[in-house]
């Protein structure tokens, strides 16, 4: 029987579980408190929105430290090729880059978000833009409805929470979700930013701000030296701190216990070990040996990083290359290999591409995702404590609990 489905929020779960459920024949009423739709969409992905990652349903498993094996129903019923399949259907082209992640072929994040309001289109949703919602409405164990800013109230026979977490407060994201999670009676997880840029205690990462190193590996340490993480690829360095793929990647590692401190090591040469490295050295002491140190590394460093390895040598930059001892080289070829830094925290919410923590999965239906407390309420998206890598999966997270609450909702009495 046709029904009246409210779903709250414009990302890209509350968009896929509205087009969802208005497919299933529902009357669907999106309420966006911002201007347009889609707005965390449009800068996902530097402006280019990852919007999946080409992978098979364990592959995508594999990449969510935040409670994997909840999303197990979710991406049996939309999966990454599923999703492209959508996409396409809607006349998006995609295109497959560097691990495996999936991309407009226009590079315009835009484009996926116009994707999206076609299919809401296609399918009548009713759009409530500036419309931010206050509250839930409950009654007898069920959701009733909403109330919104403004104070008028709108019936509902089922309502989705698809309001996001806290990253990139500025799109809208401001933690209502949690807020109606918890008045309907769900506990909520303590909340972290995730695969965030990382605050380091040298002053020297600031002077290198804008760099972009590629093909680099990155270790952290414990303050046992333990190795807790380790991950090749690319990696910039920051005002405060150092961000990237690889540094993103490793936050999440580091977020639940970062009072205890760490070290990151950057190995600028992974491709060589400390003997390869120490030859490809004396090869380019030997072609500038009547030069000062200083003017040696050319040829083997980006030109902005090469006064902070000169200082952290120790090796006087004037000093002539043919009297530059073996010791002074080894020391030099242990910077390169691992370059330290001490980790000092996070750069916070403003920068985090997703939020860690949120609605206690124990409590939703992984098959449905309606609570478990409320009936007809569903939660999808990253309002729910679940969270990966970066590369595509946070998105796909949202794009299939949307789409399996959208499927799911008011199926049952």
């Amino acid at each position: 029987m046709k029904k009246k489905i409210i779903v709250i929020g414009g990302g890209a779960a509350g968009m896929m579980a509205a087009g969802r459920a208005a497919k299933k024949g529902h009357e669907v009423h999106l309420y966006e408190k911002n201007n347009r739709l889609g707005k965390k969409i449009l800068i996902t992905g530097k402006g280019r929105c990852n919007l999946t990652n080409d992978s098979d349903v364990e592959t995508l498993l594999e990449n969510i430290p935040g409670n994997p094996y909840f999303l197990y129903s979710a991406f049996y019923h939309l999966d990454s090729f599923g999703l492209q399949g959508f996409f396409k259907d809607l006349g998006l082209e995609l295109k497959v880059e560097r691990g495996r992640r999936v991309f407009p072929v226009s590079d315009r994040s835009l484009d996926v978000v116009l994707a999206l309001e076609k299919y809401l289109k296609q399918n009548k949703v009713k759009l409530h833009l500036e419309s931010p919602v206050e509250r839930i409405l409950l009654g007898n164990g069920a959701v009733i409805g909403i109330r919104l800013k403004n104070g008028r109230e709108e019936q509902a026979d089922g309502v989705i929470v698809a309001t996001g977490g806290l990253s990139y407060p500025a799109t809208g994201s401001t933690g209502d979700g949690y807020r109606f999670a918890k008045a309907a009676g769900h506990h909520v997880t303590k909340l972290y930013p995730s695969l965030v840029p990382l605050k380091t205690a040298e002053e020297w990462c600031g002077r290198l701000m804008g760099l972009s190193l590629k093909n680099i590996s990155i270790k952290i340490l414990n303050q046992k030296g333990k190795k807790v993480y380790e991950e090749f690829g690319e990696m910039l360095f920051t005002h405060f701190g150092v961000s990237g793929p690889v540094i993103l990647s490793a936050s999440r590692h580091l977020i639940l216990t970062m009072e205890e401190g760490y070290r990151l090591l950057i190995d600028l040469k992974p491709a060589m070990d400390e003997k390869k490295l120490d030859a490809r050295l004396l090869r380019d002491f030997e072609k500038y040996a009547n030069k000062d140190f200083g003017n040696a590394l050319d040829d083997l460093l980006p030109q902005k990083l090469i006064p902070v390895i000169l200082e952290l040598s120790g090796i006087d930059a004037g000093k002539k290359v043919n009297l530059v001892t073996r010791e002074e080289r080894k020391r030099l070829c242990g910077l390169l290999k691992a370059l330290p830094l001490t980790i000092t925290g996070t750069s916070g919410y403003n920068e985090a591409v997703v939020t860690c923590g949120g609605v206690c999965v124990d409590e939703i239906d992984p098959s449905t995702m309606e609570s478990k407390l409320v009936k007809h309420l569903h939660f999808a998206g990253e309002v729910l404590d679940v969270d990966a890598y970066t590369g595509g999966f946070n998105l796909q997270i949202a794009f299939s609990t949307g789409y399996t609450a959208g499927e799911s909702i008011c199926n049952r009495e």
